[in-house]
């Protein structure tokens, strides 16, 4: 009896400092206790030397984002960020929004703006978010953030992802504005090409399945209004199937895509995307080769497979010649590894460009990078980093350079 009483009362105590326990992490002001500060800074220095009529660019950046990720009060938290985009020295560069049009182009505006300001509520079988974020689907070939350049690409609208099933993930997004690299908005010397924000209706829908380590199945339907983009001509509804996966050291990935115009596109448009790849990594050294289509279509105007949302740098070489995809569409064929090197990572890679539509060929590519850890400061970051373009039938030669240092807290 006396056992009895000794354990329940052992189970009482126990049960109170549960309650208080649940009660402590679910307390409101969790939200600020366990929030954690944001605070990121990326110098960057970039050369552009192109073979036409331009002054070569010299651009010093920095880049400084400060924000506030909250804590969690029953699955919902915050988050608040703002970036400011300094030039350092002079402004021998286009930078899109300068007026300094003999110059090549930087693309990393002045500025102040909010990157992302959103709501997010986290639940066991998925999470939803409103307001000013980052959006990054799959590999971010049609939808991604451009975090490579000094402004992030964010989206204003609602996020909703749903995760029924183990290895299962639905996503769906509603965009109503789009805040583009070009940031912050300047009227002055906005165009049809690069306005600082896109305006119209987009949904995205996406359903991932990872049915096993080495298969992943996704299907995507991207419904893009973008009103205020080159006339309207990059509004687009792309449908396409994605397989990936890892066997015993080998990757691949096979996709397939479709494009038709949408919300009042006033061009026909009916194209297609086509990639396959393989990998193999061995002892760390990551070897890749890969063949990506995006399909031309004859005029009039230039009706080719566009992916106007895309971290679109990361694709097609770091020289971002393919930018808008040509009328007569893109045939990129490449090769690359990423190897580890004295604490560092060095990546080489090597694009053979041509046209879907015709013969031509628009030329070649090499891309070279080292990135490494700083010794001694936690967070710092170094990065090297050079493109080189060889025309052959598109664009002109073009060379560009970086140095950059980022400090992440």
């Amino acid at each position: 009896m006396r056992m009895m009483k000794l354990s329940l009362l052992s189970l009482a105590i126990a049960g109170t400092t549960f309650s208080h326990a649940a009660f402590a992490e679910e307390a409101f002001s969790n939200l600020f206790s366990e929030g954690k500060p944001i605070l990121d800074a990326r110098y960057r220095y970039e050369h552009v030397d192109q073979d036409n009529a331009l002054k070569h660019a010299n651009a010093q950046t920095l880049r400084t984002r400060v924000g506030f990720q909250s804590g969690k009060w029953y699955g919902l938290s915050a988050l608040i960020e703002a970036d400011n985009v300094s030039r350092i020295g002079d402004a021998a560069y286009n930078e899109t929004r300068n007026g300094q049009s003999e110059y090549s182009v930087v693309a990393d505006p002045d500025g102040s703006e909010v990157n992302q300001a959103l709501l997010r509520y986290d639940h066991q079988y998925g999470a939803a978010v409103l307001g000013r974020q980052r959006i990054n689907l799959d590999n971010q070939r049609y939808v991604g953030g451009v975090a490579w350049r000094q402004s992030e690409q964010t989206y204003d609208g609602a996020l909703a992802q749903l995760k029924p099933l183990d290895g299962l993930t639905l996503t769906y997004a509603y965009i109503d504005n789009i805040n583009t690299i070009f940031g912050p908005g300047n009227g002055q010397y906005d165009t049809a090409g690069n306005p600082a924000n896109i305006e119209g209706h987009s949904h995205l829908i996406n359903a991932q399945y990872v049915a096993m380590p080495e298969l992943t199945v996704t299907a995507y339907s991207y419904l893009l209004g973008l009103d205020n983009l080159l006339g309207n001509t990059q509004s687009s509804q792309t449908t396409g199937l994605r397989l990936n996966g890892a066997i015993a050291g080998v990757s691949y990935a096979v996709e397939y895509a479709q494009q038709k115009d949408y919300a009042d596109n006033p061009l026909d448009l009916d194209s297609d995307y086509y990639l396959a790849e393989l990998g193999y990594t061995i002892k760390g050294v990551a070897l890749k080769a890969g063949y990506e289509v995006l399909g031309g279509d004859e005029g009039p105007d230039n009706r080719a497979f566009q992916t106007p949302l895309a971290t679109k740098h990361a694709f097609q070489g770091w020289a971002d010649q393919f930018l808008v995809t040509p009328a007569d569409g893109v045939k990129d064929a490449y090769v690359g590894a990423t190897v580890p090197l004295l604490g560092g990572s060095l990546q080489a890679w090597y694009h053979d460009f041509r046209a879907e539509e015709g013969s031509s060929q628009y030329g070649e590519e090499i891309n070279l990078s080292y990135a490494h850890p700083i010794p001694g400061v936690k967070g710092l970051v170094g990065l090297v980093k050079y493109a080189s373009y060889d025309a052959d039938d598109f664009a002109v030669d073009t060379d560009k350079a970086w140095l950059q240092l980022q400090y992440t807290y």
